[in-house]
């Protein structure tokens, strides 16, 4: 798990340490039912989720969003009680996206979308933390650091949904961290990562297929010894995201 929740309130428990900024302090004050719903309901009023889209399992979006299964099922059985998803009982049924779904059925998605200037913060710090990594690993990655990145894109390039690719690219992400040679860039960067990834949103697995030709290219860039090339790899991937994996967050001034 990235983060802990207090089963008795069902709140974020906040470590030491952590960003105190108002906005973030307003999505730690979310239980974990309400930041499934809010993360997939505006997934949906983006039209990052489409009608008609079958979602992953209630076990897997457990695994992504970083909740109990219990919670996501409850979280998807409710959205479908606001007219956001529906059920389809039988063989070969599930949840999915409904076919007119409800828009601002959840009011804590304004929770998320008014934390865009911290979000770009936390995308900056990231930034710089991945670019010094990836210089770091491409002078001291050895041959099972490089195999085992490219056994993850190989599997990030199998996965049938969101929610696993996400488990993998973070496992990727971190896994670049550990080829680095310092151990406490692990801790840093996971950090960095678990702060970032509160806001993470489903997203169109096509679009993540594509981003994974950067992680390939990434690993052949380390395969290279390259740190230019691994570099400017890195730093692009993560400038991506003021554009794309958090799209519902309008840039600071807009």
């Amino acid at each position: 798990m990235r983060g802990s929740i207090d089963a008795n309130t069902s709140q974020p428990v906040v470590s030491p340490g952590r960003l105190t900024a108002p906005e973030l302090s307003g999505i730690r004050r979310l239980s974990a039912l309400e930041t499934v719903r809010a993360r997939i309901a505006l997934a949906v009023e983006l039209d990052l989720l489409k009608p008609g889209e079958w979602l992953p399992t209630s076990d897997q979006i457990a695994a992504a969003l970083e909740v109990s299964e219990i919670t996501a099922r409850r979280a998807l059985v409710s959205l479908v009680g606001d007219g956001v998803l529906e059920r389809i009982r039988g063989r070969g049924g599930g949840t999915r996206v409904a076919a007119r779904p409800a828009q601002s059925a959840v009011s804590a998605t304004a929770i998320y979308q008014s934390a865009a200037a911290e979000v770009r913060k936390l995308i900056d710090h990231r930034l710089v933390l991945e670019c010094g990594i990836t210089h770091l690993a491409a002078a001291h990655a050895n041959q099972q650091h490089l195999d085992g990145l490219a056994a993850l894109v190989e599997a990030m390039d199998a996965a049938q949904s969101w929610a696993e690719f996400h488990g993998y690219d973070e496992q990727f992400h971190l896994a670049v961290a550990a080829a680095s040679g310092v151990p406490s860039a692990i801790e840093q960067y996971g950090q960095a990562l678990r702060e970032l990834y509160r806001f993470y949103l489903p997203y169109p697995l096509d679009y993540l297929r594509e981003s994974n030709d950067e992680h390939r290219r990434l690993v052949a860039a380390l395969r290279d010894r390259d740190p230019a090339t691994a570099v400017d790899i890195a730093d692009r991937h993560v400038r991506v995201l003021h554009e794309t994996m958090f799209i519902g967050l309008p840039e600071p001034g807009s």
